[in-house]
Formats: structure tokens, sequence, C-alpha cells
């Protein structure tokens, strides 16, 4: 997976409120827009917030209420787009505005993931106001049920850096910290510092899940998620966790242990001719398998993220070392390429077989989590549908980026990196208008370079008079409706996202009903901050 964020060093100050820029004749005013700003974000903290944190989605009854999986009614989400990138927008909208409203909104944000963070200071992908008792039900229940995230079917009662949702949530209350010194933010910022310290191994790797536990999974395999982790870029969120800390707060002492981190993937990359990565390793650095339907393999976006961060790591040292090895991964890639691209225009596959080079493309027989299983092999006809047997790579601008990068002297190359700057650097000022991941399965990441006035009409022309803009939830999963049976039901299940009505993982309805969500929320503010600042995505 691309990495959600990305950035070296901050674009600008965090003080002072923006002036307002010149509006067209014609064109929405920002009196207009402030006033759509305000309702919609009073909606969201009197109407949708559970203690000041947030699910993806919801009925407009509240009645059901999704985050990746359907959700208790005291839940709220960790995860991405949840708790956690509200909690940026309203601090980007603070930042745009100056008005008091969203920087209570994102302080009411940042004491919901305070109230859920765990002894460790971690965060699971939910956090569950109801109480240790509930959550474990849900667990039991909805978690164990869905087929296809075995990351939920079992309450592991550790933190998890899968999906950002750690990482985010750190972030997050590092921006809080930083904006006025919050006393009251100081010590679980300081317990999310310890915790990627403390879990760092000793390889400079990250686990997905911390503390180790002894589980196995269902099928006898070992746990999976005390393993170095490069999925969903877990070294590359925790890496720039740190060098937030360490260019905000001056923490000199952070320089070892990123240092420490880049190195694993100097020590994973494998020997030519298959000099790529696999999405995790054993302690003693050999490439592992995770989720049952994540083989022992090498993965080719995997490579082509670690490609990409070898050359953040050049820019942040100087250090030509990381630009090594990255033409023996581009090869490989090259050497694995499909015939022709999909129809998608998706060019690889998504796993080669270490030693034959072959893909390997993954596939399920049954209709539940009880009956059902997946298996490997070299078959690419009828694939899974809820993981891409193919990715999309872009290998002629990885060359070119290598080819820049290569060209750059140690002193160009690492020119205003936060690692080496011996004073404190600015944070960006917003979080949530640039390139992040805010998609909750039924709004699109995209957004507007820069919105014009017919867009931003648009945006509050769909503004309800309650204050929340309806958008179709395209995902929806089944109720709980008990465990599933092991006879397996009729019907074909090996490319769907659901299986049989006790399956609860989620997947797209045919007729959409229309909801709230979060993901919408997000995108719609952030078009409308840029347009009242005229700010770029990357500001």
């Amino acid at each position: 997976m691309i990495p959600r964020r990305r950035f070296i060093a901050g674009a600008a100050s965090t003080a002072g409120v923006l002036a307002s820029p010149a509006i067209a004749a014609g064109a929405p005013g920002r009196a207009e827009v402030l006033a759509a700003m305000r309702q919609a974000t009073a909606f969201m903290t009197d109407k949708v917030a559970v203690n000041g944190g947030y699910v993806w989605s919801c009925l407009p009854d509240f009645s059901r209420r999704w985050g990746e999986m359907e959700a208790f009614p005291r839940m709220i989400w960790v995860q991405p787009p949840g708790t956690a990138t509200m909690g940026h927008l309203f601090l980007d909208a603070f930042h745009a505005t100056g008005e008091e409203i969203y920087y209570a909104a994102a302080d009411k944000a940042a004491g919901a993931l305070i109230a859920g963070q765990l002894p460790s200071g971690g965060w699971n992908y939910m956090i569950d106001f109801a109480g240790e008792e509930s959550l474990r039900r849900w667990y039991a229940t909805i978690g164990r049920n869905a087929w296809r995230l075995e990351e939920f079917q079992h309450y592991w009662g550790n933190a998890t850096f899968d999906d950002a949702g750690t990482s985010e949530a750190m972030q997050f209350l590092l921006r809080m910290y930083v904006e006025r010194r919050d006393p009251k933010i100081r010590a679980p910022l300081g317990k999310a510092v310890a915790l990627v310290l403390g879990s760092q191994q000793p390889s400079g790797g990250w686990p997905q899940r911390y503390p180790r536990t002894d589980a196995l999974a269902k099928d006898g395999r070992p746990d999976y998620t005390g393993y170095v982790t490069f999925n969903d870029d877990v070294a590359g969120e925790n890496i720039k966790f740190l060098l937030m800390v360490r260019q905000s707060l001056g923490d000199q002492s952070l320089a070892q242990p990123i240092r420490r981190a880049m190195q694993v993937f100097l020590a994973t990359q494998q020997p030519a001719p298959q000099a790529g990565w696999a999405l995790q390793y054993t302690p003693d650095l050999k490439p592992a398998g995770a989720r049952s339907y994540e083989p022992l393999a090498l993965a080719t976006h995997t490579t082509a993220t670690n490609i990409d961060q070898l050359m953040v790591f050049h820019r942040l040292t100087g250090d030509a070392a990381f630009l090594d090895r990255i033409p023996e991964a581009l090869d490989w890639l090259e050497s694995v390429k499909l015939a022709e691209p999909t129809k998608e225009g998706r060019t690889h596959p998504t796993f080669i077989e270490i030693g034959s080079n072959r893909p390997l493309y993954v596939h399920r027989r049954g209709s539940n989590v009880v009956n059902g299983a997946y298996f490997v092999n070299h078959d690419p006809v009828k694939t899974i549908g809820h993981y891409s047997a193919t990715r999309k790579i872009d290998l002629t601008g990885l060359r070119t980026r290598y080819a820049a990068a290569r060209a750059l002297s140690p002193a160009e190359a690492s020119r205003g990196s936060p690692l080496l700057a011996e004073g404190l650097t600015p944070l960006p000022r917003y979080f949530a208008l640039g390139d992040i991941q805010v998609s909750d399965l039924n709004s699109s990441a995209t957004r507007s370079a820069a919105p014009g006035p017919a867009a931003v009409r648009a945006i509050l022309a769909e503004l309800t008079p309650d204050g929340w803009w309806p958008t179709p939830l395209r995902s929806t999963s089944n109720p709980y409706a008990g465990d599933g049976s092991p006879e397996i039901a009729p019907g074909d299940f090996a490319t769907t996202n659901v299986g049989d009505r006790t399956d609860t993982s989620p997947y797209l309805a045919d007729q959409p009903v229309i909801g709230i969500s979060t993901g919408t929320f997000i995108q719609k503010m952030a078009t409308l901050i840029r347009y009242l600042d005229g700010a770029s995505p990357s500001a």
C-alpha cells in the first residue's frame, strides 16, 4: 500500500489565522462558507460523536454504525478515517479560521483517544466506551464471524500498528500538544513515544501488534503479529512519528532509533535476482506470511513502497547507501511484470513465489469463517475479490525518481532534513488537506487541487438543513446472526467480499441507503478550507 502521508519538513508555521483571500464576484462568500462549516461541524460534534470520537459511517437514525466493521452503539474507531483523522481535520479548520469551535472539537477527539489509550501507550482498532465486557462480546460475535477480516476474529488485548491507527492517533496528539502545550496531553504523548521506542525490535523494525502474544492462528500457524512488519507502511509511519517528535519537541535522542529503523529496510531486501521485500519477517529477518490470504512470498507493492522509502531516507540523511540496491529491486519488478496490464491498468502480480519467481494467487472455498478456507496456487483465474491479486506499479516513475536522487550530492539530498536539523522545525500547518487516505468504504479519497466557485457552491447546496452531507452508503454488512455453520451454504463465494448470511464482513450493497459518512465530511470540509485560503493540497 502506498504510504498515507509523507512529509520531510514542515511547510508552514501553525501560528496565526489566514487572511481572507480574494473571492471572485458571484462566488460563494467567506461568511457563507464559514457558516456552512460551523453547521456541519456542530452536527458531527453534537449528533454523531460518541465522547468526542467517531466511527466511519452511520444511518441517519444511528440505528447502525460502522467502522471497517459494524460497531456497537458506544464504539468509536481509531483506524483511519476515524477519530484521529477527524481531529486532524478540526485542527486544520482551526488553523484556517481561528475559530474556537474547531479547536474544541479537536480537543474532544483527543480526549476520546486518551480515554481509550492502552497501558502500552498504543491503541486497538476501536474503543468501546461501554467497557471491556462489551468489547469482548463484540469480538466474540461480530468480529469472530468476519470471514475475510482475520485481524478482527480474535481479541488480542494489545495495541496495533496496522492500518496507521496507532500512528495517526499519536501524530494527532503530538499536533495537539504542540498547539497549546496542554499538560493533559503530555503524559499520553509520552506513553506513545515510549511505545514506539519500546516495541522497536533489535533489527530496527516494528511488529504489527505489541506487546507480543503467544496466540496461534486457527490453522496452527504461529502468531504473525509479532513479526517485523512492512505491510501498511508500519515502519514508515513509526519513523515519521519519531521525526515529528524530534523536529517539533527537539528530542535529539530519537535520531538513533530513527536511523536504526532505516537500516532494517536494507537488511531485509532479498538477494538478487529476487531483490524485493516480503510483507513481514521473522525475528531473524526471514520472509514470513501473515493472514491466511497473505502467503509466504515477496510482495510487489511492498517492494515499490520500500523503494520509495529508501529514497526518502536518502533525503533525510544524504547517505547514498540507501540508493545502492534500488536498481536491483527495480530490475526484479521489471522481471515479474504481467505480460499485459489488466483492464484496470494493474501491472504486476501481488505475490511472487520465493525461488521460482512465479506469481502466487489466492483463492477461497466455503461460505463462512467456520467452513471456509483460503488456498494458494499459480492459477490466476477466480482469485479472491477482497485482496487484489494484481497491483499498479509505476516503474518508470520510480526509475525517474531514482535517477534524480542519484544525481544529488549528499548536501543537496539532505537539505532541509528534520533529522539533521539542530533546532526546532514547525510541523505542517495542515494534515487532512493533502495526500492522505480518507476513504471509509463509502467516500472516495480523491480531492481537487484547487476547488472553484462552482464546486464550492455545490458542496454548500448539498448540506442538509440539519447540517450533514448525504452519502450513499455503498458499504454495508450482514447483522450478526449467530456463528457460521459447518455446512456450506448454497452459492459461489469464491470472489465475493462477503459469504453467507452469518458472515459479518463488509460488502458493497446493490442498493445503497443514504447515510452519514465521516470520509465525506472530511473531504467536503477540506475542500472548503482550501477554497478559503487558496492552499495547495501539499501545504
